[in-house]
């Protein structure tokens, strides 16, 4: 047994069981971050790449290794830790890049190991996040094997999953998806799938190979990946999807209308609700090149597709059909597919365009469409069958099963009722700010923070601010009590300064705790409307606007909240407050409708909970003055509800009104207090 060395200056490796360890030299001179303080935060270190050759470390002018480094194996890497070093002891950490020869436990084979980390216990860190979340599946992995104090396993658990759920959880985390040409033109898997994306392209006469005329600009075209599960997690295949660069088309010379709708995330979680109530089935199904079904009206040229073109051609492709990236194409496929839907009896909502609802007799079926993937539900098992063969018929459809997984959304489905969650999205945003070891944050942001746009000094490079805070306005789709710090956070996109930056690593801190955390949809319970409301008056430290701040229940199920600043300055918090009640009056008000177009019959008054009765009695009292003559939209708004019986209005203590989560940070324990009674839940906590 011995340690296999590289050498600096002779670019060569040896192997050597007497070595000196130089730790007054670069890089050792200065002693290792101590993280005994609780008050440090370490960071997990980014995933190491533990698939490197010697020949990766060797410069250009020497390719030799050693003779006693075998590298036959070095596809599957293990590596084995020699029992002659003390990984707790920093000061057998060398100069060099260490390497475990293994020779003498195992002639036939012998692994490198990645470089050792300054921790107080040896971990090998997998290659990649996919396979990082993966590996809190396993039973073996316990927080004593973690490099980091805070390990994710303290956060994440499995085991209490049923086990058709575990294993799609298992399946959902190990794969992951190449981001480049280059990335997946090296896997036949993805080689595969760009082929068959090129022949459903040809076999659909998308487009016309020809010389680009002089007149005309040709817009560029990329490859994305994705991988579509099935309901059980596993691989329904690899879909590779081309994508033209709509952001370079013109308007009026390239494309003219563009708006199509998607339903609305609010239309999603009203849909599962009921589903859940009325027990019934949730089907998911997704349209193959749902885009290609568009007709295109415009004369479009696009550059033909990356690595499928000879080099030195000067050809380009006139493009027939719509294709995905256009700005047009999404307003080609929702037309036609439409048209078709509603030539079976189908009926398109008014409140949300993309729902489309069928009642014959006593049969009810919904379809919910979101650009290609859709919902469908229903209490007629038979009229989803009949549904599903005709749109087989129209469009090439995948029927993917049972849902599962809905635009990054994880589906799990009990007798107790339907939850939702983004756990893994929410691992992908702490895996790419290297915040997966870091020290976990109790609440979301620091209580009387204000922000503004002048204080601290300006990142150099905003991008990762910018990217890291789009990424969490998604994930509020299942994560309300965040929605107050992203409105925040959101605001200071131009230009992002160190506090900024700061507030969003607490934010992910917070995060942390709770990654698997979501919604719960109950399947017992009403379908009475209620709702709270509050506003922050004279919140923005910058303009004195005041946050307005609500939350909308459907029975016991949290289906819609918003943070959002006002318009215009309130001279009063009577005023401020009236406002948030005329906001949330509205959503109320739409919600009616669309339950009416889910056959829900909703007579009772939705109660509306305020903590201001200066507010209440203004919207109780026909009578203006001098305080609310500039508010008397508004009044209108929220009186005429009132009078019609929509909406009723009581008074709920400060302490207990749950909107403030929505329109100021908070302590822990309010904090804490307030969000128990969101009807949050987490399936993935540890017991």
């Amino acid at each position: 047994m011995g340690l296999s060395v590289f050498d600096l200056e002779t670019k060569k490796f040896s192997t050597s069981r007497d070595v000196k360890f130089y730790e007054h030299v670069f890089p050792f001179s200065t002693q290792p971050v101590d993280y005994d303080d609780d008050t440090t935060s370490p960071v997990l270190p980014l995933p190491q790449d533990i698939s490197h050759s010697p020949d990766d470390l060797i410069g250009p002018d020497d390719t030799s290794v050693s003779p006693s480094v075998d590298n036959s194996n070095l596809s599957n890497p293990s590596p084995v830790v020699s029992p002659d070093i003390n990984i707790h002891d920093n000061s057998q950490l060398s100069l060099f890049s260490i390497f475990v020869n293994t020779t003498k436990t195992s002639p036939t084979k012998s692994w490198l190991s990645p470089h050792l980390l300054l921790s107080r216990s040896f971990v090998v860190l997998p290659c990649s996040s996919a396979q990082h979340q993966a590996s809190l599946l396993e039973p073996s992995a316990t927080s004593a094997t973690s490099s980091t104090r805070y390990p994710l396993t303290r956060y994440v658990s499995y085991s209490h999953l049923s086990d058709a759920h575990r294993s799609f959880v298992t399946n959902i985390s190990h794969l992951v998806e190449p981001v480049s040409y280059e990335q997946a033109s090296t896997d036949p898997k993805w080689v595969e799938a760009m082929q068959t994306e090129l022949d459903a392209l040809a076999a659909n006469n998308t487009w016309t190979i020809m010389p680009l005329p002089s007149s005309h600009q040709a817009i560029g075209c990329r490859w994305v990946f994705k991988i579509k599960y099935n309901s059980d997690g596993t691989v329904e295949r690899y879909k590779a999807r081309l994508v033209a660069k709509g952001f370079t088309q013109r308007e009026g010379i390239d494309y003219k209308e563009t708006f199509a709708p998607v339903a609305k995330l609010i239309t999603v979680r009203c849909l599962l609700y009921v589903a859940a109530i009325r027990n019934w089935s949730l089907h998911q199904l997704d349209v193959q090149n749902a885009f290609l079904h568009g007709d295109l009206q415009e004369e479009v040229y696009m550059q033909p597709p990356p690595g499928f073109h000879r080099q030195g051609e000067r050809v380009v492709c006139r493009l027939n059909k719509s294709l995905y990236g256009l700005k047009q194409a999404s307003r080609s496929w929702f037309h036609k597919f439409s048209h078709a839907i509603q030539e079976i009896g189908f009926h398109q909502s008014r409140a949300d365009y993309s729902l489309f609802t069928k009642v014959c007799d006593n049969s009810f079926t919904a379809i919910l469409l979101y650009v290609d993937d859709m919902i469908i539900t229903g209490n007629n098992e038979d009229a989803i069958v009949c549904l599903k063969r005709f749109l087989h018929t129209k469009f090439r459809i995948k029927d993917l099963g049972p849902l599962k997984y809905f635009l990054g959304v994880e589906v799990a489905r009990s007798k107790d009722g339907i939850s939702i969650c983004q756990r893994k999205y929410a691992l992908d945003i702490l895996e790419e700010a290297g915040l997966l070891g870091a020290k976990p944050a109790m609440f979301p942001m620091e209580q009387h923070l204000k922000l503004t746009p002048t204080d601290g000094v300006t990142l150099k490079d905003p991008t990762h601010y910018r990217r890291l805070v789009g990424r969490l306005i998604y994930l509020t789709i299942t994560r309300p009590e965040i929605a107050y710090s992203v409105h925040i956070l959101s605001q200071f996109m131009q230009q992002p300064r160190k506090p900024h930056l700061d507030a969003v690593h607490r934010l992910l801190r917070y995060l942390k705790i709770a990654p698997g955390q979501g919604l719960l949809f109950p399947s017992q319970g009403s379908l009475i409307l209620w709702g709270y409301c509050d506003a922050d008056w004279a919140g923005c430290p910058t303009t004195r606007r005041s946050i307005s701040g609500y939350c909308v229940f459907l029975g016991n199920a949290l289906i819609a909240w918003k943070t959002k600043k006002q318009t215009t300055v309130s001279r009063s918090s009577a005023e401020a407050e009236y406002r948030s009640m005329a906001a949330i009056t509205c959503e109320l008000t739409w919600l009616r409708y669309l339950l009416r177009d889910l056959c829900i019959d909703h007579s009772e008054p939705a109660t509306l909970h305020c903590d201001n009765q200066a507010a209440i009695h203004i919207a109780a009292n026909p009578v203006y003055h001098e305080r609310t003559k500039h508010i008397e939209l508004d009044c209108h708004t929220v009186r005429e509800r009132i009078q019609r019986g929509e909406i009723k209005t009581t008074y709920v203590q400060t302490g207990k009104q749950i909107a403030d989560i929505f329109t100021k940070p908070l302590g822990q324990a309010v904090f804490h207090s307030h969000l128990s009674k969101l009807g949050v839940l987490d399936i993935h906590t540890p017991t």
